[in-house]
């Protein structure tokens, strides 16, 4: 079963490049606890400090894992200064095209 988060991150104005600084070590700190796993954040073109992440895992066991982690907490608690707002999900394929 391939399971999803998705975050939906609006950024304080001013401060993206700290976010995306941010982010990279939260995803560095987790891809040496899960190596397997991956990782992609896109910027909004059209709104400068909106960003979109998302990432595949093995299953929801892992995904709880990894939020319960040290890793995850200290990271999200690093970003968090930096958020207007922050929405995660956590998403199943419904189909797919390749």
């Amino acid at each position: 079963m391939s399971v999803f988060t998705l975050g939906i991150w609006t950024v304080k104005e001013g401060r993206e490049d700290d976010f995306v600084r941010a982010w990279r070590e939260l995803a560095e700190r987790t891809k040496e606890d899960f190596p397997d796993e991956a990782a992609t954040l896109l910027r909004d073109r059209e709104q400068q400090n909106r960003f979109v992440s998302f990432g595949p895992w093995e299953s929801l066991d892992q995904i709880e894992q990894w939020r319960n982690s040290k890793t995850f907490q200290a990271g999200v608690g690093k970003i968090r200064e930096l958020l207007d707002d922050f929405a995660p999900s956590t998403l199943d394929v419904a189909a797919e095209i390749r």
